[in-house]
């Protein structure tokens, strides 16, 4: 089975779900080594999955970001010829009859590469299966609300295949169509409203900068890793960066200490904006 994932961190994840056994000592407690390896232990309450790393697909082109139309917007996109050799990769699986599994959530990347994946799909005939991230999970007495496959490890992977079932030629069809039309619309942002992928206008999540931002200096690692870890909302660091980079440009935002990794550089308000 062809594991297919839209970002690099679950992908690796799932790398190691698919290449690490279990050995249990008899003078010990259980050690975990990677290795390569066809059949997972026999345990029930393993979480490992059949088959090994090279079988795993990233596409981690971020396509809820910049250009659908034509091509990728490679400011955006830097990594892409990595993953065009992904695509490729998957390409000759379907060429010899692999069955699929797709990995994916409600987050606009993850969202974005599925619908993307249909429109390729939906013209070869193999077994195509999904698992779509829940909303949230319990474990034990508590309540798990992971916002994208990135956040679960490589040992819980195997517990979501409950929530695996097999994609339609008809359901394929429907989103490769929905593809088609984020690619006529072709918007500079594509966000989740309503359960519903659409495509945004660029200042859209702008509002999120402006409550966080202010006079006060701040390192811009800082005032993104806020962002993110406030509204998990599933849009990358880039996107944020992107749209402070603007902002400097329009004269909004001050560099107060400038540096050659953006990141590292601290900005503020330009106190004239302050309401």
């Amino acid at each position: 089975m062809i594991e297919v994932l839209f970002g690099e961190s679950e992908a690796a994840s799932m790398k190691a779900a698919k290449s690490t056994v279990m050995s249990i000592k008899t003078d010990g407690p259980t050690s975990i080594f990677t290795v390569g390896k066809k059949q997972p232990p026999p345990r029930k309450s393993s979480g490992w999955i059949e088959g090994t790393s090279a079988d795993v697909i990233c596409l981690g082109f971020q396509l809820d970001i910049g250009n659908i139309k034509e091509e990728l917007d490679m400011e955006l996109h830097q990594q892409s010829s990595r993953f065009e050799k992904e695509l490729h990769r998957l390409l000759h699986f379907l060429e010899e009859g692999e069955p699929i599994r797709i990995w994916y959530s409600e987050a606009p990347y993850s969202l974005c590469g599925f619908y993307h994946l249909c429109s390729i799909l939906c013209h070869y005939e193999n077994e195509v299966c999904v698992v779509k991230l829940p909303e949230y999970r319990v474990h034990t007495d508590t309540i798990i609300t992971p916002q994208g496959w990135g956040d679960v490890a490589a040992d819980e992977f195997a517990g979501y295949l409950p929530h695996e079932h097999l994609l339609s030629h008809n359901e394929q069809r429907r989103f490769a169509q929905l593809w088609n039309e984020l690619r006529t619309y072709n918007s500079p942002l594509r966000a989740v409203i309503n359960g519903r992928l659409c495509g945004v206008p660029e200042s859209f999540y702008d509002f999120l900068i402006w409550r966080h931002l202010t006079t006060e200096p701040v390192k811009e690692a800082r005032l993104i890793g806020n962002l993110l870890g406030t509204y998990q909302l599933g849009i990358s660091d880039t996107w944020y960066a992107k749209r402070i980079d603007a902002f400097i440009a329009e004269g909004k935002i001050e560099v107060l200490e400038d540096c050659e990794n953006k990141y590292a550089r601290v900005i503020a308000l330009r106190k004239d904006m302050e309401p």
